[in-house]
């Protein structure tokens, strides 16, 4: 799209003003060298074991396993919200809840905030931003930094899966007769067919498998007959007690999880048309491409159904990342521990850019190079609570080892839990003379997380 040559001169300003700010409060690039085109496909309710390549019982997807033999897949991957709209600007600013400001989906986008496609444009990307938006203000945002700004409004923000509106750069369009993740992946398509003389950066933010779970005509029923093997503390009725009506939980489980396990199909059906594209059009080679959830889901674990809570069905998510030009070891399992903040300084360090200070989370290039990389040792988990959902405010630590949770005014017991005898997060060993001590220890090290990230406790906005 032709750029007025106002906002052309802006933008020039915008980048001068950038580099003479230097390190200390704005991206600097590293190196004289060409930078990579970026595409970060992000989904949503999708927990890290709902694909085939992390050994789901009968999911079939075989585009994302495809990322996953060329790329790097991070086992131990996690949101440090688990709610759409607080990961979701967590994503784009690199930063905690606490700290850009949206703490619920309830919870305006303040506008200051910077987002790495701002950093990437003010450096020469041509930047698009298509798709799930859902952060509360007063209509879309006029987002900083992105050439091309697609998405929809409908449903406080979700969309529809049929017939969703889109506002195309500003103008709200009609889509009759289309299935939202395909419109939105041939809205990316045509993006990153451009013809253009410089590199792009592509967000590309579905609805789906968002609540609703809607797959296309082509894939209704396609898991009507298969063994779901939920797990036994599981059962239909699940989703009409606990406060999950609150939530739209007014279908019974096993329902739910077939209509998401077939629209998880789509998503990956549409994955492989953007990795397809990448080949034919000869780009593969130099772009990175990042596929991520915005949280986790329940499907009965711990008699639960939705997300919020610190527990790993909850909290952990997909996170896969392929650069052919860069990753030399494709195919391989990283285990170290990687955050939804960590996404957007990697990125701009893989552009050749150094993150400014005020990210909060950590490149996960070293990683990327060398499988020999340490990873964090420890990293914070914040809920913050709104009516009516029966959930208080959280704060929890995550380890490799361990994690131990604490509940907004003690209105819930806190848990600890040992991962690695305990994987399933089935006893809570705080009664234990063992707990306690370990405890004491955790909750030490999680209130120096909370000092050093600046946690401070938000009420509903």
């Amino acid at each position: 799209m032709t750029i007025p040559s106002g906002r052309f001169c802006f933008r020039a300003l915008l980048a001068v003003g950038l580099a003479a700010a230097s390190l200390a409060a704005g991206p600097v690039r590293a190196a004289d060298t060409a930078p990579p085109n970026i595409i970060f496909i992000l989904t949503d309710d999708h927990r890290w074991d709902a694909l085939s390549a992390m050994g789901h019982p009968f999911l079939e997807t075989p585009n994302l396993d495809r990322l996953a033999d060329e790329g790097i897949l991070f086992e131990s991957a996690f949101v440090t919200t688990s709610l759409c709209s607080p990961s979701r600007a967590s994503f784009l600013t690199g930063q905690y809840a606490h700290t850009h400001g949206v703490v619920t989906n309830h919870t305006p986008w303040d506008n200051r905030n910077v987002t790495f496609l701002e950093h990437l444009n003010a450096a020469g990307y041509e930047t698009a931003f298509i798709g799930k938006w859902h952060m509360p203000g007063d209509g879309l945002p006029d987002l900083r930094g992105v050439d091309r700004f697609v998405s929809f409004t409908r449903e406080g923000g979700q969309g529809v899966y049929y017939d969703c509106p889109l506002i195309i750069d500003g103008v709200e369009t009609e889509r009759p007769g289309r299935y939202i993740t395909e419109d939105l992946t041939d809205l990316a398509l045509d993006f990153i067919s451009k013809k253009r003389h410089k590199p792009f950066c592509l967000y590309l933010s579905h609805k789906a498998v968002h609540f609703g779970f809607r797959p296309p005509p082509h894939l209704k029923g396609h898991y009507r007959d298969v063994d779901l093997a939920l797990p036994p503390e599981s059962d239909p009725w699940i989703t009409y007690t606990n406060g999950h009506p609150f939530v739209g939980a007014i279908f019974p489980m096993d329902l739910l999880y077939r209509h998401y396990c077939e629209t998880v199909v789509s998503v990956d059906e549409q994955v492989g048309r953007i990795l397809d594209a990448l080949d034919t059009g000869g780009l593969a080679e130099n772009t990175v491409v990042v596929y991520a959830g915005d949280n986790g889901h329940f499907w009965g674990e711990h008699g639960l159904y939705d997300k919020r809570l610190a527990y790993e069905e909850s909290i952990r998510i997909p996170f896969i990342v392929r650069y052919p030009g860069r990753i030399r070891d494709p195919g391989r399992r990283a285990l170290q521990m990687a955050l939804n903040i960590d996404l957007a300084p990697t990125l701009l360090e893989l552009a050749g850019l150094t993150p400014p200070d005020t990210m909060q989370g950590r490149s996960l290039v070293p990683v990327l190079e060398n499988a020999a990389t340490s990873g964090r040792s420890a990293w914070l988990y914040e809920h913050f609570p709104v009516f009516p959902i029966p959930i208080p405010g959280i704060t929890a630590i995550r380890t490799e080892h361990f994690k131990y949770v604490e509940y907004q005014n003690n209105l819930r017991p806190r848990e600890l839990f040992d991962l690695q005898a305990d994987p399933r997060e089935m006893t809570n060993l705080m009664d234990t003379p063992e707990g306690a001590a370990q405890a004491d220890a955790l909750k030490q090290e999680l209130e120096r997380l909370k000092k050093k990230t600046g946690y401070r406790f938000h009420t509903q906005g």
